[in-house]
């Protein structure tokens, strides 16, 4: 890459998290980041200050308020989204489930959903189970095992003029492959039918812009981005109006609260929107508005981690016995792995006892695991993240050649 040292200085950046000091190389970025101080700082300050629920005659009120309304400012800016229209959850698993219950109360016998092989779990099973308590019928959008791609043909071959809602993720989180969302989008709504895009591996990548890719309704997970656990979903205020969930009677009636079921973990809202700024901070823009600081960031994160996905991919082609299913040309910086004549559990063992973290599983995403022929045991994974160097690199590459010959 051109210019690495001023646009994206990366022993400054990994001198911001705490978690690297223990020397471990991390490779489990797709399954949780590691947590930079600026977001330990702001769920420390905001939980000593005084905090209570969210009003305007008290401090703790006050802050309350003031850490809402600035994390959904934070996650509309990320996200390309109106504030307005930003949900928070514990998870994204959780908003699949009460937004998949929330509009099956609008489906009838004889509607069709339709859920991918290629998604997570989580946006997958909460619509299955959804249709078969409203009498819907699920089809399944396959996708090719070869090539790991999932094309707009694949679904238009399940459009029908029953169709009334659409699961699809932007990103896999087993093997990276990022499906053509905004044309999927314009199939989709030609069948008047809705679309919802599991996000969360996706977010940590690439920057979104969710009118550009047409989606009705988006999840995302900050901790998968350098934030605290929680579930992010944004959708347009109008749509979230004429949607009617399972509350709480003294519970508010606007929008988007009425989504939000309790009292917010409002510590983890402070380092949401630390998680976003600090996101913003890792580009060569300064200057600019929050969402020109982020575009510019991810490009730059875009252009780090690509340039490490080659060094690893270079090097694994030094191993024969090494398998990369993760093939599709519109992909994350995520290895799905296999090794002939090893359990990549074996692997995952051996690295972690030489402080490399490339965990092994099929990640929730069962579905895609069985369909590349990988049944529920899947495969190892390496996945990238803004803190990754090239030394984290070599000690990966390192512990695989000590593994094979051991």
């Amino acid at each position: 890459m051109t210019d690495e040292i001023t646009t994206y200085d990366i022993a400054a950046i990994r001198a911001q998290f705490p978690a690297l000091a223990a020397g471990t190389a991390h490779f489990d970025g797709p399954g949780g980041s590691q947590t930079p101080l600026p977001v330990i700082e702001a769920v420390t300050n905001a939980l000593a200050q005084p905090l209570s629920n969210r009003g305007d005659g008290t401090p703790g009120e006050r802050n309350a308020d003031t850490i809402v309304v600035e994390a959904r400012q934070a996650m509309g800016d990320l996200l390309g989204a109106d504030p307005s229209g930003i949900v928070f959850g514990r998870s994204a698993t959780q908003l699949a489930y009460d937004f998949s219950r929330t509009l099956a109360k609008t489906w009838s016998p004889g509607d069709e959903v339709v859920v991918t092989r290629l998604d997570h779990d989580s946006n997958i099973r909460p619509w299955i189970q959804a249709a078969a308590q409203a009498g819907a019928t699920v089809r399944w959008a396959d996708f090719d095992p070869a090539t790991g791609e999932l094309t707009p043909d694949d679904i238009r071959a399940v459009l029908s003029d029953r169709t009334r809602l659409v699961a699809v993720t932007a990103a896999s989180n087993l093997i990276g492959t990022r499906p053509a969302i905004a044309e999927i989008s314009r199939l989709v709504h030609q069948t008047g039918a809705l679309l919802y895009v599991d996000g969360v591996h996706y977010t940590a990548h690439t920057l979104v812009d969710i009118e550009q890719l047409g989606a009705d309704f988006f999840s995302c997970s900050p901790y998968k981005f350098l934030g605290p656990h929680l579930g992010v979903l944004a959708a347009r205020p109008a749509l979230l109006e004429t949607l009617h969930p399972d509350k709480l009677l003294p519970s508010t009636n606007a929008v988007p609260e009425r989504f939000e079921l309790g009292t917010l973990p409002y510590e983890f809202l402070a380092g949401t929107r630390a998680a976003v700024d600090f996101l913003a901070g890792l580009g060569p823009n300064t200057a600019g508005s929050r969402r020109e600081r982020l575009a510019s960031a991810f490009a730059a994160i875009e252009e780090h981690e690509d340039t490490l996905r080659t060094q690893i991919e270079k090097g694994l082609s030094a191993f024969e016995q090494i398998t990369i299913h993760s093939r599709a040309a519109e992909r994350t910086p995520t290895l799905l792995l296999t090794i002939d004549g090893h359990s990549t559990t074996d692997a995952y063992r051996h690295l972690a006892q030489r402080g490399v973290h490339a965990p092994s599983g099929s990640f929730y995403a069962i579905e895609a695991s069985r369909r590349l022929g990988l049944g529920d045991t899947g495969g190892l994974r390496v996945g990238l993240a803004p803190y990754n160097d090239a030394e984290d690199v070599e000690r990966l590459l390192a512990g695989l050649s000590d593994f094979l010959r051991s």
